[in-house]
């Protein structure tokens, strides 16, 4: 499972230095295989190859764009179970959940982006008679994170050879098996040479050139908060565009009027804050609660903590796999050990690997409840499977405590009231927010407010970050 080379220009070629990191198995610990890593001259030479095809390919007609992505679309299909096995081998991701929700995120997302490309009107004029033309910006980094790591690489790569900009690529380097067949479907559905560039590579070297570089136009991160704030200040000099899709500490607001449905809609809250092993940004990991309802809501999700499975990401199933790496699994830990600390209410999972499990990077599900908004494990994302449970007094101070948070990606709500519903999701200062286990479509920008980035991906506002608006004005 080595992946020694990088793709430029059209072809696979080994990158100009030597550096290597290995590749590992977080279900059983093990090297799988290596990667190379590029260094900044191999960026250079990625926006050099770039550049040169941004001259042809920055014309091509929408037809000729959108029978590219019908290409991408169709080879993305057929090869489902080779993006799946590669997830769940390099990220830990169980295989049910990595092909179908991980690898078919690919075919999802290119669904989405066709339809926004055919609706949308790359020139048009004005009342006053001006002509405004759409064009594409020119060309783009791209740094994508390990924990989905094709649903991060769509939703970049795609808006990106849609809109008629060359694409660099700089996945994770603790994901570059998935990559790498991306990699393959791009260049058997005929993206132009240059016009795709895959750059395996660390964060501090390669992600940081591509945020300097002066040949790029625009660099589109998704990542950390704090590593965004790196890549904007990294960009700066050179004024280019950037798009930033960063952390969250989504809260999940739990009324009492949700009466009979209250158990299904807490067990669905709880699984979705486990998801991926609760390596999701916007995942709802602060449960508040209102009081009417506290005491019931705390033991249904106890239960189902509980009840939780647990698993090899090779078995089919719905169990929640490890964490993707032992750096991770000690951030989890040290979360956990101050949620203890700080007086939060252990009621469910705590320290430590689950019980039978000795080997990988297996954390336990873990409920903490009489939590306080001011505490640690509700103010820092903490990436893994901890639910924080908090007390509402009523709507009022429910809609407080979900606010009080320097993020803003979703929020989710569980109510019986519809007119509640509506009047709290418009005082949730969130870019999604979610109401009774509603999900995200392909096609629907997604993006979030506050230190939860700028930018939105999906759908035509994903087209729009690609693009820029030239008026025409005749005399």
């Amino acid at each position: 499972m080595d992946v020694l080379r990088i793709y430029v220009g059209g072809t696979w070629i080994a990158p100009s230095g030597d550096a290597t990191m290995p590749i590992t198995d977080p279900a059983t610990e093990e090297r799988i295989g290596t990667v190379a890593l590029a260094s900044p001259a191999d960026v250079d030479h990625a926006v050099n190859a770039a550049t040169e095809a941004f001259r042809s390919f920055g014309t091509w007609s929408k037809a000729e764009r959108l029978a590219l992505l019908r290409r991408i679309r169709a080879l993305t299909a057929e090869r489902i179970k080779d993006l799946a096995q590669a997830m769940s081998r390099e990220m830990g991701a169980p295989i049910t959940m990595a092909r179908e929700m991980q690898a078919e995120a690919g075919v999802g997302h290119a669904d989405g982006f066709i339809e926004a490309l055919e609706a949308q009107e790359e020139s048009w004029t004005l009342s006053n008679g001006d002509t405004l033309l759409r064009e594409p910006i020119g060309p783009a980094g791209l740094i994508t994170p390990w924990n989905w790591p094709i649903n991060q690489i769509a939703l970049k790569v795609l808006p990106a050879l849609a809109t008629g900009c060359p694409a660099i690529l700089k996945p994770s380097e603790y994901t570059p098996l998935s990559a790498a067949i991306y990699a393959e479907i791009l260049h058997e559905a005929g993206v132009p040479p240059g016009a795709f560039a895959l750059i395996n590579g660390t964060g501090p070297v390669v992600g940081d050139a591509l945020a300097r570089h002066p040949g790029l136009a625009m660099v589109s991160f998704t990542g950390s908060t704090r590593a965004g704030i790196s890549v904007s200040k990294s960009a700066a000099d050179s004024v280019k565009r950037v798009t930033l899709e960063l952390g969250g500490k989504s809260p999940n607001l739990v009324f009492a009027d949700c009466g009979p449905d209250l158990e299904t809609r807490v067990r669905a809250s709880v699984a979705e804050c486990f998801l991926n092993s609760g390596q999701s940004c916007d995942a709802p990991t602060r449960l508040v609660v209102e009081r009417a309802c506290y005491d019931d809501v705390v033991e249904i999700a106890r239960m189902a903590a509980e009840e939780t499975r647990i698993g090899d990401p090779r078995a089919e199933g719905d169990h929640i796999g490890p964490l993707f790496d032992r750096l991770q699994w000690d951030r989890v830990q040290e979360r956990i050990a101050q949620g203890i600390a700080e007086g939060a209410r252990l009621v469910a999972g705590g320290p430590g690997r689950p019980e039978g499990i000795n080997r990988g990077w297996y954390a336990r599900p873990t409920i903490f409840a009489d939590v306080r908004n001011d505490m640690t494990i509700a103010r820092e994302e903490i990436f893994g499977p901890v639910l924080s449970i908090l007390a509402a007094c009523d709507e009022e101070d429910a809609i407080a405590i979900a606010n009080d948070t320097l993020y803003g990606l979703a929020a989710y709500i569980q109510t019986g009231d519809p007119e509640r519903a509506r009047r709290v999701a418009a005082r949730l200062r969130a870019g999604a927010v979610h109401v009774n286990g509603g999900g995200l479509g392909c096609g629907t920008p997604f993006g979030g407010y506050k230190a939860s980035g700028n930018g939105r991906e999906g759908g035509t506002m994903g087209l729009e970050d690609y693009q820029e608006v030239k008026s025409l004005h005749f005399g």
